[in-house]
C-alpha cells in the first residue's frame, strides 16, 4: 500500500457522491461522459429492453463494449459489498442466558459461542491487531431471464474472467481493498469513520448510513466480525446446506439505518443477512443477505423494485496461528428487477468463485496511514 504520500498520489480527486446498493435512480443526458454511482446496472438493464429483435444476444454479447459492461456489473455488485449492519460489541464476551432474553436469541447467543470456540477465537492468547490477505478470483459474467407475461427470453454467455485481489485490516472497522480483473481496477476502503469505493468508469462514491464491515471480511477471514454482526441475531430454525444440517441465524438492519442509506427516490426497503452455522462442527458454512430497494421513476410515473440477494458457500477452513480461516468459496449473485405496474421482470444471475492464497495477522508495519481516504473525501470531511 505505501507510505501515506504515496497513498494520496494514487487518487485522482473525482466529485464525491454516494455510493448506493442498488440502481442509481437519477437519469442522465445521452451526451453525458461522466456517470454517477450504479449507472452501470442501469444502462445494462436499459440495453436489454430496448432490444429490437431476437438476436440481440448474438449481436450485442459479441462486441466488446458488451462484455466489458457485463464486467463492470459484476464487480459492482460482487466487488465490494458491505455488510446490512455495523458492527456490535466484542462477542468473545460471556454470554448469559437471561429469562428476559426471548428464546430465539438465547439459542442464537449460544450458536455463536459455538462458532467462536470453534473456530479457535476463545483460546487464542495472541491479540489480532491488524490483518493481510491475498487470494484469486473467477468473475462468471452475466445471464438474463427477461419475462413479459407468458413470453421469457435468456440472455447471455458464461463468460468468465480470472482476477486477484489484496486486503488490509486493522481493528476497529478500518480495512483497504484492491480488487483487479481483467484490467479493471476496484479500491475501496474505511477509516473506521467512512466507507468508499473507486471505480475508473464511476470515480470516488462514499457509502451512506452507518458505518458497516466489508462483506469479504465475513466470508471467513474475521471470526470475531462475522460473530459480532449476530449477536443481536434470532434463530429460526434448522435448515439443510448440501447434506450438512445447519441452524439458520437471521439479523435485520433497523429501520433507522436503512433510512440513512436512502437517496432521492431511491427508498431502501429492507437488508437482511442469514448465516447457516454447521450444527456438527459449529462452523459457518453458508451466508445470504438480500438488499430491497425502492424506485420511484419519473419517465413512466412507475414505482421498480431491485432485489439484490448474495449467496455465499464458505469452506476449506485451515489454521493460521491457532484460528481456522476459510480459504475457498463461491458467491451467487442474482439481481430482481420488477415494478408495481408493469408485467416485465427480469432476473441476472452472476458469480465469484475466490481463493485465499496467502494470509498474515500481526503485519509489522501496518498503521493508520494505510487507511487514508482520498483526497476528495479526506478535505470533505475536515472542512468546516
Amino acid at each position: 500500500m505505501g507510505s501515506k504520500g504515496r497513498w494520496r498520489k494514487s487518487w485522482t480527486p473525482q466529485p464525491l457522491t454516494p455510493l448506493m446498493e442498488g440502481p442509481d435512480p437519477e437519469m442522465q443526458d445521452e451526451g453525458s461522459k461522466k456517470e454517477r454511482s450504479w449507472e452501470v446496472i442501469r444502462e445494462w438493464f436499459r440495453a436489454q429492453k430496448i432490444s429490437p429483435s431476437g438476436n440481440f444476444a448474438q449481436s450485442f454479447y459479441g462486441t466488446i463494449q458488451a462484455k466489458t459492461q457485463d464486467l463492470r456489473l459484476i464487480l459492482g455488485v460482487l466487488g465490494c459489498p458491505l455488510a446490512p449492519i455495523p458492527l456490535a460489541h466484542d462477542p468473545t464476551q460471556a454470554v448469559h442466558l437471561i429469562k428476559d432474553v426471548p428464546f430465539e436469541r438465547s439459542i442464537a447467543k449460544y450458536i455463536i459461542q459455538q462458532y467462536l470456540a470453534a473456530m479457535g477465537c476463545l483460546k487464542q492468547q495472541k491479540e489480532t491487531r491488524n490483518m493481510y490477505a491475498s487470494g484469486s478470483v473467477k468473475m462468471i459474467c452475466c445471464e438474463t431471464e427477461i419475462s413479459s407475461g407468458k413470453n421469457v427470453k435468456c440472455i447471455g454467455t458464461r463468460s468468465s474472467e480470472n482476477g486477484c485481489f489484496v486486503l488490509w485490516q486493522m481493528l476497529p472497522g478500518m480495512w483497504s481493498l484492491e480488487l483487479i480483473v481483467a484490467g479493471h481496477k476496484v479500491i475501496a476502503g474505511s477509516n473506521g469513520k467512512i466507507a468508499w469505493r473507486h471505480t475508473p468508469w464511476l470515480g470516488t462514491h462514499a457509502a451512506k448510513g452507518p458505518q458497516r464491515p466489508l462483506r469479504r471480511i465475513i466470508q471467513g477471514l474475521d471470526p470475531k466480525i462475522t460473530a459480532s454482526l449476530f449477536a443481536n441475531a434470532q434463530c429460526l430454525g434448522e435448515s439443510r446446506i448440501g447434506d450438512v444440517d445447519c441452524f439458520v441465524l437471521k439479523v435485520s438492519a433497523d429501520h433507522a439505518a436503512v433510512v440513512e442509506r436512502s437517496e432521492g427516490p431511491a427508498e431502501v426497503i429492507r437488508h437482511i443477512l442469514y448465516g447457516y452455522f454447521c450444527q456438527k462442527s459449529g462452523l459457518l458454512i453458508y451466508l445470504e443477505d438480500s438488499h430491497l430497494t425502492r424506485i420511484q421513476t419519473p419517465e413512466d410515473n412507475d414505482t421498480v423494485y431491485w432485489e439484490t440477494t448474495i449467496g455465499s458457500t464458505i469452506g476449506d477452513y485451515r489454521d493460521v496461528d491457532g484460528i481456522l480461516i476459510a480459504h475457498r468459496g463461491r458467491s451467487i449473485a442474482t439481481v430482481f428487477r420488477f415494478g408495481e405496474m408493469s408485467m416485465q421482470h427480469s432476473r441476472t444471475r452472476m458469480e465469484e468463485i475466490w481463493t485465499i492464497d496467502d494470509i498474515m495477522f500481526n503485519v509489522p508495519g501496518l498503521s493508520m496511514d494505510h487507511f487514508i481516504p482520498p483526497a476528495d473525501i479526506h478535505d470533505n470531511l475536515n472542512s468546516p
